[in-house]
């Protein structure tokens, strides 16, 4: 192996870096069209987690390198399995669930993430998109869930579209593979803000920056709540609701932030 074959096998499928209480984790494997082989999905996770674990980090942006966020599955990875003596229900079985668990990861974890997406996400790419509970994307971007096309519909990722997007547009997106262009995506409600290329981490960054200003403990309550009760009935939502205001109104940064507000001064948050 050469020093320069050497120095690519080891390059990180997800690169990492913390400035101002903001977690980049960065899709490193363009070559692969940063699919979510198991390793990737494995690597993601742990920097999610470490995230997560770091006092210091109050949102994280989930980002990608060169022209493609993610492609979704790595098929040549699962197709080589199917030569198991079980035809790859399995590893296949292993994969999916996986995946669904690094989405939950990424909706309960215990800070914001935020998706900057640079060029194409399909199928899993397009989950993972609509998993974060923000996305910034450059104008050029494209979106699909392109499963149907090939005999394999996009179930997973439809737990994802589902949530986030009104139902016809998702079935519209599961049913056709067609895909849409980022001010589709704006519109249907996948991404938040579209930008061109040269503004995307900028704007992916001042938002994130907004977001790291506030309580980090009125954000971590939020974000909780938010997803708690999006799929209680109406009166259960309230009752839960409501107790999570009144425990929120207990809080010190809460207190400290009302007080703030009537006094006219900027809050000094403590996280509690």
């Amino acid at each position: 192996m050469t020093g320069a074959t050497a120095a690519v096998a080891a390059e990180p499928l997800v690169l990492s870096e913390v400035a101002d209480g903001i977690a980049r984790l960065t899709l490193n494997n363009a070559a692969r069209r940063n699919s979510l082989s198991e390793a990737m999905m494995a690597a993601l996770k742990a920097a999610l987690q470490a995230a997560a674990a770091d006092a210091d980090v109050r949102v994280v942006i989930i980002a990608a390198a060169g022209p493609v966020f993610s492609a979704g599955h790595d098929l040549k990875e699962l197709t080589s399995r199917r030569g198991d003596g079980d035809r790859g229900r399995a590893y296949f079985d292993k994969i999916m669930r996986q995946c669904a668990d690094l989405m939950q990861t990424i909706v309960h974890l215990t800070r914001p993430v935020i998706a900057e997406v640079q060029g194409t996400a399909t199928a899993a790419g397009c989950q993972l998109v609509a998993s974060c509970d923000l996305a910034v994307t450059v104008d050029s971007a494209h979106f699909c869930t392109p499963g149907v096309n090939i005999g394999l519909f996009c179930s997973t990722p439809m737990v994802a579209l589902s949530r986030n997007l009104p139902r016809k547009r998702a079935m519209q997106m599961l049913l056709t593979g067609d895909m849409i262009d980022a001010g589709e995506a704006a519109d249907w409600g996948l991404v938040n803000t579209v930008v061109p290329a040269a503004e995307l981490r900028a704007t992916t960054e001042a938002l994130a920056a907004k977001i790291a200003a506030k309580s980090s403990l009125t954000v971590k309550t939020g974000k909780e709540a938010f997803y708690r009760q999006i799929d209680m009935g109406l009166a259960d939502a309230y009752d839960y609701a409501a107790s999570v205001m009144v425990e929120n109104m207990l809080a010190r940064d809460a207190e400290e932030g009302i007080g703030a507000f009537l006094e006219k001064r900027t809050p000094k948050w403590q996280g509690c």
